[in-house]
């Protein structure tokens, strides 16, 4: 996503034609803080939403490449959760109940465990920390360091786990960092998919850090790691880079924290994208599409012998939301009873990742590079520029892609799981003459 909004700001800030537009606009710009930011990449008022397409106000269709940055994985109103989610509404149901024991949360869990934990030999216990995804990589942090007894973590350049403080100190994008307005400590960076055991050159790697006493390393609480760094811009780890991780962390003593905020839920193939690896983590965070309809909802999955919080320890007003509890339910019930949905995303990945192999080479005189996994892609450009023109072309002719990478460089591909080929030709259609009247 673009992180400078300077240059778009004079355009999008244009009174549209009309007195509605022109009172519906005024109404953000007056009122609504200038933190707002997709607003002013994509400039209307959206109304309707409905499987692969966002609508806006005048019944303008918009082809939906983003989905909420992956917390629509099953795409806009999906008639199945929707139904669920009414049928909940209608009957008077338990909507807030902070941590107490409802129908709708034992539901939820059990399915979990059935359709998703069983059948990967994972056993994790369930934290519900807060709405966010962010609250999810707090309560991981936290817990590891109260269960180490240490402080530091160890992330990686390009990744991005979240903007409160805790999850801003792993997070490796300066202009997100500088808006803390604090030290970000107790985060060492190391460089994304590096040799573990001898690093880039001039660099030592992980193990060798931790080897050397005087290297501040050897007392780290936890490595916190995204499989695919999606605001990084779609930096894709390797299976056998992760397991080499995941043997490492073991070795020294030092909790796998997997960030699975944004390519959990079947982004990438399987309902965790770390399966291919082989690897379990000690901590898993999860958000975004684990409630299926768009729902705040996050989980922190512990190892239960790690589960040593004390009751209450680590609270919040919004811990369960039970309309999220609904419709995530139906979600692993509707698609995570057979491997039909994932097989369908890495067919779908196949056939996009072709396309941007094609596309890329077909334009001469600019150098342009395809990378990702499952149904998250990207189109990676010289500069942010380039890529930021693409994006505004591709919105033009009704299609949502951002932009991302620490310059937001890379056209950043998230359509719904749910989408059809005849959907997937269409975008795809559309991004290529996007990039080649760009370029």
């Amino acid at each position: 996503m673009e992180r400078d909004y300077q240059e778009r700001t004079t355009y999008i800030e244009q009174p549209h034609p009309g007195p509605q537009h022109v009172s519906r606009m005024d109404v953000f710009a007056d009122h609504e803080s200038a933190v707002r930011s997709y607003c002013r990449i994509w400039p209307k008022v959206f109304d309707r939403a409905s499987g692969s397409y966002l609508y806006d106000e005048d019944g303008g269709g918009y082809l939906d490449f983003f989905t909420g940055a992956s917390a629509l994985n099953y795409g806009h109103n999906n008639p199945a959760l929707k139904q669920a989610l009414l049928g909940y509404f209608a009957d008077d149901r338990v909507i807030h109940s902070l941590d107490m024991h409802t129908v709708a949360k034992s539901e939820f869990l059990t399915a979990f465990d059935e359709l998703i934990l069983q059948p990967r030999q994972l056993n994790y216990r369930v934290q519900f920390p807060g709405p966010g995804g962010t609250n999810a990589v707090e309560a991981a942090l936290k817990l590891a360091r109260k269960v180490t007894d240490r402080t530091d973590i160890i992330a990686f350049t390009g990744g991005f786990h979240g903007m409160t403080l805790g999850a801003l100190a792993v997070t490796s994008n300066r202009f997100h960092r500088n808006g803390a307005g604090v030290p970000l400590t107790h985060a060492i960076p190391v460089p994304f998919g590096c040799r573990l055991d001898q690093g880039k050159p001039g660099s030592p790697g992980i193990e060798s850090l931790l080897r050397d006493h005087g290297a501040g390393l050897d007392q780290a609480a936890a490595v916190i790691v995204e499989t695919v760094q999606g605001e990084g811009g779609i930096n894709v780890a390797s299976l056998e880079w992760l397991a080499e991780l995941a043997a490492l962390c073991q070795r020294r003593g030092v909790l796998l924290i997997v960030d699975d905020v944004q390519m959990g839920c079947g982004r990438t193939g399987p309902f965790f994208s770390f399966e291919g690896a082989g690897i379990k983590p000690d901590i898993v965070c999860l958000s975004k599409s684990i409630s299926g309809y768009g729902l705040p909802l996050a989980l922190t999955l512990i190892r239960p012998d790690l589960d040593i919080w004390k009751p209450g320890e680590h609270t919040g007003t919004f811990r369960g939301f039970n309309p999220a509890f609904v419709t995530g339910t139906e979600a692993l019930r509707v698609y995570w009873r057979d491997q039909a949905l994932e097989h369908g995303t890495l067919a779908k990945g196949r056939r996009i990742s072709a396309a941007l192999t094609e596309l890329a080479r077909s334009v001469p005189g600019t150098e342009i590079q395809s990378r990702g996994r499952g149904l998250a892609h990207g189109l990676v450009f010289d500069h942010g520029e380039l890529a930021g023109k693409v994006s505004s072309a591709a919105f033009e002719r009704g299609l949502l892609v951002e932009t991302a990478g620490p310059e937001d460089e890379v056209v950043k591909l998230l359509p719904p799981l749910t989408i059809t080929d005849a959907e997937i030709d269409q975008g795809l259609a559309i991004l290529t003459d996007a990039v080649q009247t760009v370029c």
